[in-house]
């Protein structure tokens, strides 16, 4: 699917520009024409420019604004009222304009009697896929309330994944500023001073002492660059996700990393095992289920592993022989989906799967702090001792001067 940028007109005359995704200029346009809207403009989108807003509207609309939605729309439908009826009631209390205006939009098409998958479709970057097939499974079975209610659920996990995730990184992400902050500061202030003191007394330095007095001269006069590392290095680490084969080695880096890697490689698996239990659970096969997880796992390792593995699994694998060929499947993972795929209960095993990785989770969420921290405080006082060393060594020779 390709992006494309439009300027377009509706009944009332309004311009209106956007995003619309379409295998071609034509069906995109033609996507546009269904929706009421008079074509003026349209161009293919560059795929650096489609990377960046595929991201923005995830920060105008949050995760917990599409599970309320998925939850609330369940529930009224599950009540019996009409689908547009229910819609216009959900738009009356939202308060972010930009998924107002979203789900407006959707309601229009929905009036126009294009389905609401097809609807949701259509804003790509704020419906997950997983939601839009789901939504599709639901309006082909008739248990449309079920479906949602499965996406908020889902949703849902995925929201306290991310929480247990960033709730784990607070204290390391925390240590490190803190210890920064006092590492500038000593090299951009105190030592200065005690520096020029040992200077105008005419002490010979060594070399430790040397090198610190230029590192604290440099530190002094360009201290503000200190603050803008911290951004540079998140615009270096967003230009390497931009393209594919400098975002696999990231990736790669990521689930290898001591320590960082059990949280990071424990919260893929625990993903992948929930999404494709919810799609086995809707009817999906496992083709296209491993299809939609690759897509939303976030990280190109894992995602070339499974696409590789659907392909095995296509021309006659089995499901555990194909993911077995790759080291990011452990042995528990590839033995409880051998089990499950003999059994028929291949749903059950990743529903079991999910819930043992997202505990491990959970555990290492508490855990982390503590074992980052003797590195952290090992690394705090080679530092530090480096920084006494300096002014001490001086000191000591002027001292063992004046003592003889």
């Amino acid at each position: 699917m390709n992006s494309y940028f439009y300027k377009a007109l509706d009944a009332d005359g309004t311009v209106i520009r956007g995003l619309v995704e379409g295998h071609d200029a034509s069906s995109a346009e033609q996507m546009l024409t269904a929706r009421g809207l008079f074509v003026v403009r349209i161009r293919k989108s560059s795929r650096y420019l489609k990377k960046i807003t595929d991201v923005l509207p995830t920060w105008r609309i949050s995760r917990k604004e599409i599970i309320e939605f998925s939850s609330n729309l369940s529930v009224m439908i599950r009540g019996g009222v009409p689908i547009i009826a229910a819609l216009e009631d959900i738009i009356s209390t939202i308060t972010n304009q930009h998924l107002k205006s979203t789900i407006t939009d959707v309601k229009k098409n929905t009036e126009m009697g294009i389905k609401l998958s097809d609807a949701l479709n259509q804003h790509p970057g704020v419906f997950p896929d997983i939601m839009i097939r789901l939504v599709r499974v639901g309006e082909e079975t008739g248990r449309l309330e079920n479906s949602l209610s499965e996406v908020a659920s889902h949703l849902q996990k995925l929201e306290d994944l991310a929480a247990t995730v960033k709730r784990a990184m607070i204290y390391p992400l925390f240590s490190l500023i803190t210890t920064g902050i006092a590492v500038v500061f000593w090299l951009a202030y105190v030592l200065p001073k005690v520096m020029n003191v040992l200077i105008d007394s005419g002490v010979a330095m060594p070399l430790l002492t040397k090198i610190l007095y230029e590192v604290s001269k440099m530190t002094e006069k360009y201290w503000y660059l200190f603050l803008l590392i911290p951004v540079f290095i998140f615009i270096i680490i967003q230009v390497i996700k931009l393209n594919p084969v400098t975002r696999y080695y990231w990736d790669f880096t990521k689930i290898k990393l001591p320590l960082i890697r059990l949280l990071v490689h424990n919260k893929l698996l625990a993903l992948l095992s929930e999404q494709l239990r919810l799609l086995i659970v809707a009817g999906i096969t496992i083709d296209r289920s491993l299809d939609v997880a690759a897509d939303v796992m976030g990280n190109e390792v894992f995602k070339q592993a499974i696409q590789k593995s659907k392909e095995d699994i296509t021309a006659g694998n089995k499901i555990f022989e194909a993911l077995s060929l790759h080291g990011v499947f452990p042995p528990l993972f590839i033995r409880m989906v051998a089990i499950g795929e003999s059994s028929g209960n291949l749903d059950k095993q990743f529903g079991f799967l999910a819930d043992h990785y997202y505990k491990i989770v959970d555990d290492l969420s508490e855990k982390i702090g503590k074992m980052i921290e003797p590195i952290l405080i090992i690394l705090l006082g080679l530092i530090m001792g480096l920084m006494v060393a300096g002014v001490v060594l001086p000191m000591y020779d002027v001292f063992s001067k004046l003592s003889a």
